[in-house]
């Protein structure tokens, strides 16, 4: 049941194509590509040798971390979340705070896939030689999945739900349901949701032993990650955090606050692994039911969606999430509404789609454009026959939507829609 209006106050981003929300917006508009070639890939023998890694010196995180914080830093998704939940508080214009008192009605939603890997490499060879002592103090910190929602809510002060969710690819738009589930109940007013994803051959080594990552792109990583075209050829591994402030329209309009959207509700559900769900594909039934509910509890029609930010990971699954998305809102044609997928852009970045994926759509929704899908000029002929050509913008258009739905579809079958909308008093 909908009570309080719910809002974003606050956005951040740490992607492959942009640092902040500036470069980000930038980047997404102009049709620029994070996704590069990896050196160490290619010495490691993984077929793909590409994928979607955020670029910025050690130096840059004196910026968010103490030198005590710095020692044995070795989660580049701790890092990743920070930056980008530090800037989306910022971005807020809340402040930091300095008493003693925890911050009763706000807290911290921040999900991941999984924390620390890299450490935990270096813990299993210091455990196997002997050498437990010399873990360190901070080895348990940097490999709980909760370690960066104890840290943001730390930093912050926070004394409401501090917590982290994991649902693979569905986390990110999931964190922001949950957050946005607590605000409207009046049991929060100020969350900070998001996910992140730690980046490394550990993390990507799995996707590349099933064949599942594109192998033929290796000398021209920028047109590798090709959602909805018919040369699609497998997922791009990405990286990154995303981070929305999330707060209920009262305290947003007391405060003075930029209101960047709404969101008017979603839904959260799972297909079982039931009626072609599995552990790596998504149960068709389930997620058109999570779309309908979702745009039920929004209190929309399906007519008045404007645009969709798909999940559409550059796999025989994408024509298949076409299908469901027309099934479950009843068009198609040229009364499909535009579609876009950022992974073309960015790679998947796991966790973390979600979270840096609805920032996108925010951004759409405030800066009135839709952003390309790149790589897609040969639009899946299946794709082609339930959907018109012009509502997959190969190019940035100029266009003032007013509501969009933002999906991710994970692996085990579960799966979360949120529908964002322009803010109006």
């Amino acid at each position: 049941m909908k009570n309080r209006r719910v809002v974003i106050t606050g956005l951040g981003v740490v992607a492959p194509n942009g640092m902040n929300v500036s470069e980000f917006s930038i980047a997404i508009q102009k049709g620029e590509s994070g996704v590069r070639f990896i050196e160490q890939l290619k010495e490691l023998n993984f077929s793909c040798q590409i994928a979607g890694i955020p670029i910025y010196n050690s130096d840059y995180l004196n910026n968010y971390f103490n030198s005590i914080q710095l020692l044995g830093l070795k989660a580049t998704g701790m890092e990743y979340g920070v930056i980008a939940g530090l800037d989306a508080w910022k971005d807020a214009g809340l402040p930091m705070s300095e008493t003693d008192t925890p911050l009763w009605d706000i807290g911290v939603i921040f999900g991941t896939g999984i924390m620390g890997v890299d450490k935990f490499r270096e813990a299993i060879y210091k455990v196997d030689e002997g050498n437990v002592r010399r873990l360190g103090s901070t080895t348990v910190i940097q490999t709980m999945a909760s370690g960066i929602s104890a840290f943001l809510g730390g930093i912050l002060g926070c004394g409401n739900m501090v917590t982290t969710n994991s649902s693979a690819c569905s986390t990110g738009t999931e964190a922001i349901l949950m957050a946005y589930e607590r605000i409207a109940a009046g049991n929060a007013e100020i969350i900070l949701a998001g996910s992140t994803n730690d980046s490394g051959p550990y993390i990507w080594g799995g996707f590349d032993a099933m064949r599942i990552l594109p192998h033929k792109y290796n000398d021209n990583p920028a047109e590798a990650s090709r959602p909805m075209s018919a040369t699609a050829n497998g997922f791009v591994p990405g990286s990154g955090a995303g981070a929305l402030v999330i707060e209920s329209l009262e305290s947003a309009k007391k405060r003075g606050a930029t209101i960047y959207a709404e969101i008017l509700g979603g839904h959260v559900n799972s297909g079982g692994q039931r009626n072609g769900g599995s552990m790596t594909a998504p149960n068709s039934e389930a997620v058109k039911q999570c779309i309908r509910k979702a745009v039920a509890a929004s209190g929309i029609h399906a007519d008045e969606i404007d645009a969709i930010n798909g999940h559409l990971t550059a796999t025989s699954k994408d024509s298949t999430e076409i299908q469901n998305w027309c099934e479950a809102l009843g068009r198609r044609g040229v009364d499909f509404p535009y579609i876009n997928s950022l992974k073309s852009l960015v790679g998947h970045c796991l966790a973390a789609s979600g979270s840096i994926e609805s920032v996108a759509t925010i951004l759409q929704l405030k800066e009135n454009f839709i952003f390309g899908n790149i790589n897609c000029e040969d639009l899946h002929p299946e794709i082609a026959s339930l959907i018109s050509r012009e509502r997959v913008p190969v190019k940035t258009i100029d266009f003032s939507p007013e509501i969009i739905a933002k999906a991710s579809f994970g692996f085990g079958d579960v799966n979360a829609c949120v529908i964002f909308k322009k803010y109006k008093t």
